[in-house]
């Protein structure tokens, strides 16, 4: 099986970080592809970033195609331009925050996501509600740290995001924790040792969710909304992305 995992931003540092997660959490045997797009956003933080991600990430799932993968991540809490993937892939494309919410449905009666910028917090929040967890998010924290700070080892952003942590347990009724960015992947098993409840990364969730559906022989429906987008002409730096039977 073959799974590829696309951080839709351009920092190399968090690829590396989120392909060691998807790897850890593959079944042996699973390839696991972890790319960014070669343009874009250096991080996502906000709906212009995810509109300029978005062509790279869609480029991505068109090369993964070609290349005979099974499935998709979207290693990006905002799930950006997941529908749209959904047409142009045969196989399951899952979103991170799509998997961490069911993984954490799962296991609690409630969740807390605990996210970077305090300005995500609502979009985070919309996703919720999206997927149908309105009642079962309890909470949206934010560190109000940029994301690229989780590059930085002076940043203290690990303990700014333990103390949201602590927080959503103590003031939300929350059971579980879903941590609200990519960036996040490799701070899970810490986090969760300290706490003493699921701490729930979403790359590796998505991973395991590819991998079961793949294995179930489920893949995207082409009949409806997901069906491949009609052929049309696309002009000008989009020229290339134009759909074709």
């Amino acid at each position: 099986m073959r799974i590829k995992v696309v951080n839709p931003n351009t920092t190399q540092g968090f690829t590396e970080k989120i392909g060691h997660a998807a790897r850890a959490a593959a079944t042996p045997g699973t390839e696991i592809l972890a790319v960014s797009p070669p343009g874009g956003p250096a991080s996502i933080e906000t709906r212009y970033d995810e509109a300029y991600a978005v062509p790279g990430l869609l480029g991505e799932i068109r090369t993964g195609e070609a290349q005979g993968c099974d499935g998709y991540v979207i290693a990006c809490f905002g799930d950006p331009g997941l529908d749209a993937a959904r047409e142009i892939a045969r196989g399951p494309v899952i979103g991170i925050a799509e998997a961490a919410m069911h993984a954490a449905s799962f296991v609690a009666t409630g969740f807390s996501v605990v996210t970077m910028l305090e300005r995500s917090c609502e979009a985070a929040r919309r996703l919720a509600e999206r997927y149908g967890f309105r009642d079962a998010c309890r909470g949206v924290r934010g560190t109000d740290l940029p994301v690229l700070e989780l590059e930085n080892p002076e940043s203290g952003a690990y303990q700014r995001i333990l103390a949201e942590c602590r927080g959503a347990l103590a003031e939300d009724r929350s059971g579980a924790i879903v941590l609200g960015c990519a960036g996040m992947a490799d701070l899970c098993g810490r986090l969760s040792r300290e706490l003493g409840v699921p701490v729930i990364d979403g790359v590796s969730a998505a991973v395991k969710f590819v991998e079961a559906l793949v294995a179930l022989g489920i893949a995207t429906s082409k009949h409806g909304d997901y069906a491949a987008p009609l052929p049309k002409a696309y002009t000008g730096a989009f020229a290339g992305f134009a759909p074709r039977r």
